[in-house]
Formats: C-alpha cells, structure tokens, sequence
C-alpha cells in the first residue's frame, strides 16, 4: 500500500481515538450537559462521526472563516470547534449536547486531548 494511503488512514484512526477521548473525557466532566448513551460503543462512534466531520466539513468551514479567525487572531476557531461537535450531536442521536455553548467547551476539551496525545506521541 501507499505510504500516503497509509498515513491518511493513521491520520483518521488518530482523530478517532483522540476524538473519542475528548468525548469521554467531556462527558465525565460535564455529565449534566454532555451525554453519551450506551457508553463504550457510543463514544466510540461519536468519536468516528466527529473524526469523519473534522476531516470534511471542517477544513471548508476554516476556509470560510479566515476573515474572522484573523481578526480574532485565532479564537475564532473555538466557535469552528463547537460547530463541529455540535454537528455531530445532531447527526449521532446517542451524543446529547446540552447547546452550543457546552459544544464550544467540549470542543475545547478535545483540542486539549488532541494537543496532549500529540506531544506524548511526538516525544
């Protein structure tokens, strides 16, 4: 197989545990406004559905939103992020999000995921 082929799909099995971590982690956390049903199987394909969001609708959504993000010098993506998990709320039923407000924290959340795992990886 194509090393290329290869890296894009570690790339998506990455977002997915990251994602599915964040998640949990947001759940935990925020268990009156953050929920997922069925546990380990749902957070796990939360996780797949915000993965499959953030590869696809997210770069389109940055595109479009570069005025903003510059503007806010970069904090415009928090709002991106909420987007994100918001989206996947209303696509995956056993995901609940109390509102966009705790979507945005989550979102946070998961960056912090993201940001920790990469440097643990990187090292």
């Amino acid at each position: 197989m194509d090393t290329h082929i290869q890296g894009f799909w570690a790339s998506i099995a990455t977002r997915w545990v990251v994602s599915s971590l964040g998640l949990w982690i947001a759940a935990g956390l925020f268990a009156d406004s953050v929920s997922i049903d069925n546990k380990i199987l749902a957070v796990l394909g939360a996780g797949a559905v915000l993965a499959i969001i953030n590869t696809v609708i997210k770069p389109l959504l940055v595109i479009l939103s570069v005025p903003f993000i510059v503007v806010t010098l970069g904090l415009f993506m928090i709002v991106i992020n909420g987007i994100t998990v918001y989206v996947a709320s209303l696509i995956y039923d056993p995901l609940h999000i109390a509102g966009f407000g705790t979507a945005m924290i989550t979102g946070l959340v998961i960056g912090l995921v993201n940001y920790l795992v990469t440097a643990i990886i990187d090292t």
